[in-house]
């Protein structure tokens, strides 16, 4: 089982977004481990966001290696949080080597191929900064093998090696002193940036609308109603007929971050030919003064008959011209 070298990157921005709950903040944190074949020493990146926003990362292979802020407004923290950062990530990262190694082990696999091993730890709260839930999960080669369930007390286990950890896990205690790290720090942390990005995080941006529609090879329409360069992640789209709700074979695929600190979504129903017009698409965010009610606009066409007088009038217009200036001579 080799993904290749590239995969582990998709991990890190691998962001749940459905997890988001209207009007709430996630502060997650990745933290992956990266041993090449032939080398002993692995490579250690760590990033941190709060929402889609990175607000922070850490990466071995900089000449620096030392945590680093990647949000402008982190940059207000002094020299005492990034040591005391750095250091964490260290000590986080030489735990999850051990058991990167254990996992190889285990599975017999040989130091030639790339292994991944990343942890996803992370708390949300409200936007009255009342605590929601928090997460912890272990994923190797990109599939979860272990995870600390919503009680933020109790344990799931997939696979025999898995199996083991959580028995270690349960002996000593490790669910508690991850319930109280996202109860207490990594609340703080959050509720922290929340205040220091405010100008970022607590932003709305209206979505930019349209609906575009693709004649199907069997001949129905399809409609899709997009939803671009939106913040908070929080949106809502619906179709209707004729003013009815019309959720039958409605495609809504998950929220997705665009790369630019925004978000974009789109839904997309499929029609009759010639019924377009008695669809319409709705969105409601709380960038938007007021939710929105879009329709396909039928592209103007010039009727022929229109055509073909404008065609007689510019003939007789160029002919007259002519006889004019012959006149004149």
């Amino acid at each position: 089982m080799n993904p290749g070298p590239c995969n582990f990157l998709l991990l890190l921005v691998a962001l749940d977004l459905t997890q988001y709950c209207a009007g709430s903040h996630w502060l997650q944190t990745f933290n992956t481990v990266i041993l090449k074949p032939g080398t002993l020493e692995p490579r250690i990146i760590q990033v941190g966001y709060v929402d889609s926003i990175q607000y922070q990362g850490f990466d071995s292979k900089e000449p620096t290696a030392r945590m680093q802020p990647r949000a402008a407004w982190m940059e207000q923290e002094p020299p005492e949080y990034w040591e005391k950062e750095t250091a964490q990530v260290l000590r986080l990262s030489l735990t999850n080597e051990r058991l990167l190694r254990y996992m190889m082990i285990y599975n017999e696999q040989s130091n030639k191929e790339y292994h991944t091993l990343q942890e996803v730890f992370g708390c949300n709260v409200d936007n009255d900064g009342s605590f929601l839930g928090g997460l912890y999960r272990l994923t190797y080669y990109g599939y979860e093998f272990i995870n600390l369930n919503e009680d933020l007390s109790s344990w799931t286990a997939q696979g025999e090696a898995a199996g083991f950890l959580k028995t270690d896990l349960v002996n000593v205690g490790a669910a508690e002193g991850w319930r109280t790290y996202l109860l207490g720090e990594c609340t703080e942390r959050l509720l922290r940036c929340l205040d220091l990005g405010k100008e970022t995080l607590l932003r709305s941006d209206a979505p930019r609308t349209h609906v575009t529609h693709h004649v199907k090879p069997e001949g129905n329409v399809t409609l899709r109603c997009w939803a671009l360069g939106f913040y908070p992640a929080d949106i809502t789209m619906t179709w209707k007929r004729d003013g009815k709700n019309h959720t039958q074979d409605m495609e809504l695929p998950d929220t997705r971050p665009a790369g630019d600190g925004t978000f974009q979504k789109w839904a997309a129903v499929v029609v009759p030919s010639g019924e377009e017009l008695r669809y319409t698409c709705h969105v409601h965010h709380e960038g938007l003064p007021e939710p929105l009610t879009l329709k396909w606009e039928p592209p103007q066409t010039i009727p022929i008959i229109a055509i073909l007088i404008g065609l007689v009038l510019g003939t007789f217009l160029v002919g007259s011209v002519v006889v004019f200036l012959v006149w004149k001579k």
